[in-house]
């Protein structure tokens, strides 16, 4: 969860019941993977019922049949998405792969052609960076997280200092590019669970005041 994502203890409820979903349904997609991947390393795999699998609950479009142990023996993600209110920040998305999969990105300002970026300000959802991540294989062995890296995915931001402006390379971020090769799983959560404090009059917001 992002550092300076905070709330008042009145408030943290939401925060705390949905945590808890996106770490159930963590753990339970995690339980069916491993199962799956059991079933294919001992020969008694249903592959249809797999490959269905595959696409309704984990995202992922156009694979065949000799990608899926790699797809299921991957790190997991579950993500809580928000309504858009139009902050500034990245959403979830479709996106196509090199090797010609489709599957679920989160995708920032910066990686979309400046002619395109309505599509993701008229989009339904908001990425508030409330990740919940299972980094271990079915053996019980770390995944090693670098190579499930997308290098091409750094971009150009812009920021400031000292009143200039900056123009800034940023490497893949920890939930986009870092992680474009995780499986990936979005879960709707209430937007009372994205109490912002980027600068000091968001501290005037209803998220950061306590009821009397």
């Amino acid at each position: 969860k992002n550092i300076d994502n905070v709330c008042t203890n009145d408030t943290r409820s939401d925060t705390i019941l949905y945590k808890k979903i996106l770490a159930g349904n963590a753990i339970q997609t995690q339980k069916q993977i491993f199962e799956y991947i059991h079933a294919i390393d001992s020969g008694t795999a249903n592959i249809t019922e797999i490959q269905q699998y595959i696409s309704d609950n984990l995202g992922i479009r156009k694979f065949d049949t000799s990608q899926i142990r790699n797809i299921l023996n991957r790190p997991l993600r579950v993500c809580g998405m928000i309504k858009n209110t139009g902050a500034p920040g990245g959403g979830p998305f479709w996106t196509q792969n090199t090797d010609g999969t489709i599957s679920l990105q989160i995708v920032e300002p910066g990686q979309i052609a400046p002619e395109s970026i309505s599509v993701l300000h008229q989009g339904q959802y908001f990425n508030p960076v409330d990740l919940v991540c299972m980094t271990h294989d079915y053996m019980g062995k770390k995944f090693d997280l670098t190579q499930y890296i997308d290098k091409s995915t750094g971009f150009i931001s812009t920021k400031s200092k000292n009143g200039r402006d900056l123009r800034a390379m940023e490497r893949p971020g920890l939930w986009n590019g870092a992680m474009s090769k995780w499986n990936t799983i979005f879960v709707e959560v209430p937007n009372t669970t994205f109490t912002p404090a980027k600068v000091v009059t968001d501290l005037l917001k209803d998220g950061h005041k306590h009821n009397k």
